[in-house]
Parts: structure tokens; sequence; C-alpha cells
């Protein structure tokens, strides 16, 4: 294994510190936690927004954090859920009294902490709803969920709920706003190569240098099938069709789409997908309103891509347009 790490057990704890230090006007890490939030915070008449999850997706949770965007995010072990004490501590730290949303990506140990610290949080008098985000199209009841998986297109939860937010929208807004965008969102990915996690230091599955796992997780795993290589264009064909097909659009209905990298996939190959992504687009007489190609939600070095279709309407693309500033995402 050969990897930028000292100590496989400080890399968490020493990666949140680089983040503060690196953002230090934007990131407060919360003492003896692993959460961080925004500097600034927290921001009286708005609703917070927080979220968290395993760490190696990075910039996901808190590359998120800052204006527009969420309040704060819960850093847990690479791969695994945050405790709930971790997850009361940020909600409590992000409320100003105007109530809390929960952003949470469906896997069972973030929505099982979720739950317990928000029941804790409410005893304490704050106000909190959630949003459980489930966009992955590949696959039902995989390893770590009950339904489907909570993939790339939480970022765009992240995007248009805190655009309500910072308008000062009350908290069923923001929430309803949140849900909008989780019932008009699908994503699917691939893997050409496995992760490598600090602590195992060996790939987390086996995939022959002849195949590639099509509809995989962002933590490894399983997909709808494995095959052999497929071509640029093969495999976005088959990845873009099946979102399709969840999503059921009209002719000439606007979307959103992200082409994200899975952490060591070159942007060359990303664009090349997004290339053959809006012309497949074009051919379902869809219309894009937006595209996005990066590395949002990662899954340390693998290689490989996912790519997420979000239908829109007028309120939707006022909201993405809307400004924010973070470290992983700016929008003027």
């Amino acid at each position: 294994m050969k990897k930028l790490i000292n100590d496989p057990d400080d890399v968490v704890d020493e990666m949140l510190d680089g983040m503060t230090a690196a953002y230090p006007d934007r990131l407060r890490r919360l003492p003896d936690t692993q959460v961080l939030v925004r500097d600034d915070g927290p921001i009286d008449g708005k609703v917070a927004l927080v979220t968290g999850g395993g760490s190696g997706h990075e910039p996901t949770h808190a590359g998120y954090v800052g204006d527009g965007m969420l309040d704060g995010a819960a850093a847990g072990d690479v791969f695994s859920s945050p405790t709930a004490d971790e997850f009361e501590e940020l909600i409590g730290a992000c409320d100003a009294g105007d109530g809390v949303l929960a952003i949470i990506k469906n896997y069972e140990g973030d929505v099982m902490n979720f739950e317990t610290a928000i029941e804790l949080a409410e005893m304490e008098g704050i106000e909190v709803e959630s949003v459980v985000v489930n966009d992955d199209v590949a696959v039902e009841d995989s390893l770590y969920t009950s339904g489907r998986r909570g993939v790339c297109g939480t970022i765009l939860v992240h995007k248009a709920a805190g655009a309500k937010a910072a308008q000062g929208a009350d908290l069923s807004e923001v929430k309803r706003v949140a849900e909008k965008v989780v019932d008009n969102v699908g994503t699917m990915g691939t893997a050409l190569t496995s992760c490598v996690t600090p602590e195992k230091g060996e790939p987390t599955f086996d995939l022959g240098d002849d195949e590639i796992e099509l509809g995989i997780g962002i933590h490894g795993e399983p997909g709808t099938e494995r095959t052999d290589v497929m071509s640029a264009d093969e495999i976005t064909e088959h990845l873009t069709e099946a979102v399709l097909d969840d999503l059921g659009l009209d002719e000439g209905q606007e979307v959103l789409t992200v082409v994200n990298g899975m952490g060591a996939t070159p942007q060359m190959e990303l664009f090349v997908v997004n290339r053959r992504l809006q012309e497949l687009l074009g051919e379902h007489g869809l219309e894009t309103y937006d595209a996005w190609v990066g590395d949002y939600m990662t899954s340390l070095d693998m290689a490989g891509a996912s790519i997420t279709v979000c239908a829109v309407d007028a309120e939707l693309k006022e909201l993405f347009d809307a400004p924010a500033d973070t470290p992983a995402l700016t929008v003027k």
C-alpha cells in the first residue's frame, strides 16, 4: 500500500486538522470530536443543515460546509458511520433556534445513529427534521442498506436545501425542497478498480484486470453485474439508460447532470463520459440546464465514475443557481 498517511488510526483526525488549517476562516472543529462546523455559525434566523457519514468520500461531507449549503458535518472513521453522540454534538452546535434539517444518506449506520441523535436533540428542545437520500438506482437492499443507497445525488440535496435555508425559509419549506430533489434524482456508478482502505491496506474487493463492476456502491458494495472491460461510451450508455429508466422523464424535461469521479479517475476521462451523456440526453429529447463534472463524492482511490440526473423546474433551477461558497463547491 502506498498512501500519503502516517498511522492509519490517525488518518481521519489528521485530515480534519488539515481541513481546518486550509480553511481557518470557514471551518471550525468541535473540541474532542470529528465534527466540523461553519466558523461563523450558528447563523441567527436560518434553518441549519447538517449531515455526516464515513470518511473516504471527500470532499463529502465537510467540503460542502459554508454559505448556501451545510452548517456542519460529522466524519466517521473510513467507511464507518459517526456515532450518535457525534451527530448530537453536530446538531446542537449548528442550531440557532430556527430548527435543523438532517440530510442522511441511506446507510443503516447513518440512519440509526442520526435517529438516536435527533431524539436526544429533541429532548433538549431542538426542532429537528430529516430526509433520507436514496438516489442509487442500481440495487435494493445492498450490503449496508435497507432499500436504495444514498450516493452523489446527496450533493444536490445539500445545494438546493441550503439555498432555500439561506433565503430564510422555515424548516418545513427547507425539508420540502430537500424531498423534492430526492424525488427527482437518480444515480448509478461503475468501478474499474477497487479502493484500498488505510486500515486494511489491500483492495476491498477483487476485480480482475479485464473486469469492471457496474452499479458499484461507494464503499465497494456489489453492483448489478461484473463484466468485461467496456468502452467509455458503452459504460455511459449503460449507466445513463438505467438512470433514465428509473426517472421516467417526459420529452422536453430539463435536467441537471453530474459526472462524478470515484477518486482515481482523471478529469480527461470524466469529460469523455460527459460527452456521451449529453448526446444520450439529446437522443431522449431531454434538455440539459447544467452539467457538473468532477469529484463530488468519492470512494478513496477507486477508479470509476457515477452519473447523476436530476429533473429540474423553475424553483430548483433558482436554488441550484443561488450563491454558495464552500471548500468544494462555489457558485457565484
